[in-house]
């Protein structure tokens, strides 16, 4: 049955058809996809503005862009499995000054994540983390049949870091990202090592994870990565990924930072082969343009600033954010508002129990955007344009 325009964007969805398009510079395709789809159907993806997943707007550089078309330009190799994981293994390690025995790669963070809590929670171990929290390890602790302990988030809508170390006696692993998701807070340097002093010696067998997804956007001056502290101290984990600043959600490249036999551990229930040619090469080279990370980093600094003030004025606060999204406290349900801002072409994020009912995740994209999706929300919020201008 062939499959119509409409239904092809429908199933690819307006992010995936647009995405097509970002190989359009020197050796692209991009006339070849608007001859399949068609100028009125891309236009149509391109009026949407995704601000539900915490994506890098720009996407990927063009050092990426070219290590890929280079990736596809090998003819025969695409057929190959990859085998060059050792290859981003030790461009990690040097970007990151450890050794590459501290690395352990796989698709996105995700992979990771997953095999943390298979290897470090059972049924007697279970998982600790605040909440809310990224979703990721409890979703799957609770599949595999490990129990999840949570501690609330405080006032600041922070991880209550004390109280999780407090907590942690018998716990197979502690999962604190830091900046959190999705409140969009961060804690200090000296809060975490703290958390990691107290939680081990209240249970010296506990393994802790700290994810840093968002680690390029933050601007705190008092936070730092845990990644050195992670390479010597096998029970720690420190997880990154390459889906935000680095621009390569669609390409799913991540990686966890620990001491070698903690590493040992998680490669052996994984075996870290499940990337793919094209993300492989892609991470390489975005690990030698580190001046693109920090243009990201000013780029999205600057429009956060932006929608922040907008909803201050407008009369709306949020947290702290040190990410590339927003918690906003409507001070109404966040479903109606999701709902209204998709049928104006603006998609925002998922609710978060238990701020289901007060607040929303709103992603950072550029500047113009976001002028455009505060037009949105001040006609979804009934504010008038003149008092949030």
């Amino acid at each position: 049955m062939p499959l119509s325009r409409r239904a092809f964007v429908r199933v690819l969805g307006a992010g995936g058809a647009g995405a097509l398009l970002a190989g359009r510079g020197a050796g692209g395709h991009g006339p070849f996809w608007r001859d399949l789809l068609g100028e009125p159907l891309l236009a149509a993806a391109d009026r949407r503005i995704l601000l539900h997943n915490n994506e890098n707007p720009l996407g990927p550089g063009e050092a990426v862009l070219d290590a890929v078309r280079a990736a596809l330009r090998g003819g025969p190799m695409a057929g190959r499995y990859p085998g060059n994981f050792d290859a981003l293994g030790r461009a990690i390690a040097d970007a990151q000054g450890v050794a590459p025995e501290n690395i352990l790669t796989g698709c996105g963070s995700t992979q990771l994540l997953r095999t943390a809590v298979q290897v470090f929670t059972s049924p007697m171990r279970p998982l600790l983390t605040g909440d809310p929290s990224y979703e990721e390890c409890t979703g799957y602790a609770r599949l595999i049949g490990s129990p999840v302990r949570t501690v609330p988030a405080d006032a600041k809508l922070r991880h209550d870091l004390k109280a999780i170390a407090a907590a942690a006696k018998g716990a197979g692993l502690i999962f604190v990202d830091n900046p959190s998701n999705p409140t969009a807070t961060v804690w200090s340097d000296e809060a975490v090592r703290e958390l990691i002093e107290r939680a081990l010696a209240v249970s010296p067998d506990t393994t802790i994870m700290i994810d840093e997804a968002y680690h390029d956007y933050v601007t705190d001056p008092a936070y730092k990565s845990q990644v050195q502290a992670a390479a010597r101290n096998p029970r720690v984990v420190v997880a990154r990924t390459f889906s935000k600043a680095h621009g390569m959600a669609g390409l799913r490249v991540g990686y966890v930072v620990s001491h070698p036999d903690t590493i040992r551990k998680m490669r052996a229930w994984d075996g870290g082969g499940a990337m793919n040619l094209l993300g492989i090469a892609g991470a390489t080279a975005s690990l030698k343009d580190p001046a693109r990370i920090e243009r990201e980093r000013e780029r999205n600094t600057e429009a956060r600033r932006f929608t922040i003030q907008w909803f201050e004025r407008a009369g709306f606060t949020g947290t702290d954010s040190q990410t590339n999204f927003l918690f906003v406290n409507l001070q109404r349900p966040a479903r109606p508002f999701r709902e209204a801002c998709r049928e104006q072409g603006v998609l925002v994020a998922r609710d978060f129990p238990p701020f289901e009912n007060s607040h929303c995740r709103i992603s950072i994209g550029t500047m113009e955007e976001m002028r455009e999706a505060t037009g949105v929300f001040g006609k979804v919020l009934g504010v008038a344009a003149a008092a949030a201008a």
